[in-house]
């Protein structure tokens, strides 16, 4: 059976309860071992744009298409947090801070947050909802995890081009065979997080 898109629902819920501007909010990047975290920030003002849907069912090419539709019908804020910042909070506490950079971004403040998953950030002080799968079922969170997705992967294109060899182009920092080889050949870079188990043993075996 096929699975439904993202709906209004939860949104629509917020607005009869009297929120006035309901944000969904998403990140990505947890797992990679190199790069940032991004977090986005979504309030929808205008119609979604049409195939919308959680950024890991749509295709490179369908999320790029979607991009400039979303940021006609969005207020967008978006936040990162560095690999500095991840190797010295700890993973979950650097998402939190990009989700709250991502918060703050936003051309004015949300009466009411979707938030992707079950981990509510401690700095949360508004209304809100955690919706585990949430860029599946609500239209805001399907967005803020397009356009997060976007930005983290056109950043780690970027990476890439100064930084060959680990195939961060194709593989977004993540821990494929490619970025192995590239480990094994080229070493750890500054982009690394070196908190990470893979990144830490490696640093161990060449101390």
């Amino acid at each position: 059976m096929p699975t439904l898109p993202p709906n209004f629902d939860y949104e629509q819920a917020a607005r009869c309860r009297g929120a006035r501007i309901v944000v969904g909010l998403d990140e990505v990047g947890r797992g990679p071992w190199a790069g940032p975290v991004v977090a986005c920030a979504v309030n929808l003002i205008g119609p979604a744009p049409e195939g919308l849907n959680d950024s890991k069912k749509l295709s490179a090419a369908r999320r790029e298409a979607l991009v400039p539709l979303l940021m006609e019908c969005c207020e967008i804020g978006f936040g990162e947090a560095s690999v500095e910042e991840i190797d010295a909070l700890n993973i979950r506490q650097a998402t939190h801070l990009a989700m709250r950079r991502a918060i703050a971004a936003l051309p004015a403040p949300p009466c009411h947050i979707l938030i992707d998953g079950n981990d509510r950030p401690a700095w949360v002080a508004s209304a809100h909802e955690l919706i585990v799968g949430g860029d599946a079922r609500s239209v805001s969170i399907a967005a803020a995890s397009v356009l997060a997705k976007s930005r983290r992967d056109r950043g780690m294109v970027a990476l890439a081009q100064q930084h060959p060899g680990y195939g961060w182009e194709s593989n977004a920092g993540y821990g494929t065979a490619t970025h192995r080889a590239g480990l094994l050949q080229h070493g750890v870079t500054q982009h690394h997080r070196r908190t990470f188990a893979p990144i830490r043993k490696m640093l161990c075996l060449d101390a």
